[in-house]
């Protein structure tokens, strides 16, 4: 199974393009279609940037294995159960696995780009609150990920299996096409967890249907499959959610600032007027 992802040279120019093509459409008035390029191409941008990220890093990756090891001995250590147990629970089913494999390479962006299509067209009042949460939640896991973490998969002493490269069902392998394996040291924070979260939320915020609360399985699939899958630790999913919700704080945060800076404003406005009439 190959990673179908653009470089990020690829997706930067594709990027570019489109911010061009919005500039374009808004001269000539077409502020939906305007809209609609600007927003593709701030994902495309954002997307651009996770893959740079992918190839950097902060500190040498010759010790990501060692920082995997002992983020495993601390989660033992607190308590927290072994991911290992919970693999080899499922390891016998290989239809099971075999599932797993395929929802952690395609539901990702999948889920991803379904809901900001949908709240984009059906709920644009709300749209700029799911798409800031999504920048600034996947820019401050990138900026974590500049510190290179293995993946459990990559700990067979500790007794985890890469079970999708078992299966052949590897999102790692090599380029088809001019595209790329995604980075496979940027195990912390999962944003793979984050983004589960973050659009579960949206749904269940912005949808009337009772129906919205089926959304909730999707983190929790999510959750089991980057651990049965050994693509990540508990850890890196909590400091996901912890920083997914900073994202919803610093939003909230900024949101009751602007509101007293604009009650503060409008009376003396308000004043000066009076006193000029006078």
């Amino acid at each position: 199974m190959q990673n179908l992802t653009l470089t990020w040279q690829s997706a930067g120019g594709a990027a570019v393009a489109l911010y061009g093509g919005s500039y374009v459409a808004a001269r000539v008035r077409r502020s939906g279609v305007s809209a609609v390029l600007r927003e593709a191409g701030t994902l495309l941008a954002l997307f651009a940037l996770w893959q740079l990220v992918g190839s950097l890093s902060l500190m040498s990756t010759e010790h990501a294995l060692d920082r995997a090891r002992w983020i495993h001995r601390t989660e033992l250590a607190v308590g927290l159960p072994d991911e290992a147990s919970w693999q080899a629970a499922v390891t016998p089913y290989p239809v099971v696995v075999k599932l797993a494999n395929y929802y952690y390479a395609s539901m990702h962006f999948t889920v991803m780009i379904a809901v900001l299509v949908w709240v984009f067209l059906r709920h644009r009042a709300r749209y700029a609150w799911v798409r800031t949460t999504v920048v600034i939640t996947t820019a401050a896991c990138l900026a974590v990920q500049f510190i290179p973490v293995a993946p459990p998969r990559m700990l067979p002493e500790r007794g985890f299996v890469d079970v999708a490269a078992e299966y052949g069902q590897s999102v790692y392998g090599g380029a088809v096409g001019g595209m790329v394996k995604a980075a496979q040291l940027s195990a912390m924070p999962s944003v793979h967890v984050a983004w589960c979260v973050l659009v579960a939320v949206a749904v269940v915020r912005v949808a009337r249907s009772p129906l919205r609360w089926l959304m909730v399985l999707h983190p929790v699939l999510t959750i089991a499959v980057v651990v049965v899958t050994a693509n990540h630790f508990w850890a890196d999913g909590l400091v996901a959610v912890a920083i997914l919700l900073l994202a919803y704080v610093a939003q909230r945060g900024f949101a009751r600032w602007r509101a007293r800076s604009t009650t503060d404003v409008r009376p003396e406005t308000g004043r000066e007027r009076v006193g000029a009439r006078g």
